[in-house]
């Protein structure tokens, strides 16, 4: 089926709409061999070679969303050039190539989506949408009302201060405390840059809430596939 250039691009996963349209107006796209710069291009991704700065693109027909919990110690990158595990290792049985939606650093655990569907993870993935994140963080020691409010209102960090959060204790003693941390923004390493901020030592970090989806019952290293009602809940860009 014929379809626009940027549209291919974008369901590829290889960018935005928006970012397609630059990627192919500076030379970058090829098809079957031609190179293409006008907008209003089409192309049938299934029977044309098409391909970004010499790199063929692939469209996968059957649309995967994968809700996983990843454990510690794997990378949400693709491939690891120092060779660690990575989150699509474990996803045993899918044979179509998925991909996260966002990321998780190597010592944070907790719900992470994966899926085919480049335009929604392009959609989700843009700081516009502002999908919440909920976080369950074991810190170290006594967590004063002070640090809560401070986490709650916005933290200053080197790149620039924090949008307000919902905080609240969940758990406490002597030696550890439960918080939960809700945000929507997505910088690198962020929940635990606000706790460091703020003087508290992150001992565990668990996400246990995308948008409206939730761990549920998983265990870390198991997955599920998203329900119809939830995909069309995604698509619909319910938060």
């Amino acid at each position: 089926m014929l379809e626009r250039l940027q549209k291919i691009l974008s369901q590829a996963g290889i960018a935005s709409r928006r970012e397609a349209e630059r990627i192919i107006t500076d030379g970058r796209v090829a098809v079957n061999g031609q190179v293409v710069t006008e907008l209003g291009t089409k192309a049938d991704a299934e029977k044309d070679r098409i391909t970004v700065d010499g790199r063929p693109i692939r469209v996968e027909a059957n649309k995967l969303y994968v809700l996983l919990y990843k454990p510690v110690g794997y990378m949400t990158t693709m491939k690891d050039p120092e060779g660690r595990p990575i989150v699509t290792d474990l996803l045993k049985g899918i044979k179509e190539r998925v991909y996260p939606v966002g990321r998780l650093d190597y010592n944070t655990e907790g719900l992470l989506l994966l899926t085919n569907d480049g335009a929604l993870a392009n959609r989700l993935a843009h700081p516009s949408h502002e999908v919440d994140k909920g976080y369950l963080v074991r810190v170290r020691g006594k967590v004063t009302p002070a640090q809560l409010k401070h986490l709650a209102v916005g933290v200053d960090l080197e790149d620039g201060r924090t949008a307000p959060a919902v905080v609240s204790l969940v758990r406490e003693s002597e030696q550890n405390c439960w918080i939960s941390i809700t945000i929507h923004e997505g910088r690198y390493r962020q929940v635990r840059r606000m706790c460091e901020a703020v003087g508290l030592t992150v001992v565990r970090l668990k996400r246990s809430r995308y948008g409206f989806l939730e761990i549920g019952e998983l265990k870390p290293g198991e997955y599920r596939l998203l329900t119809p009602a939830e995909v069309e809940r995604l698509q619909r860009g319910e938060r």
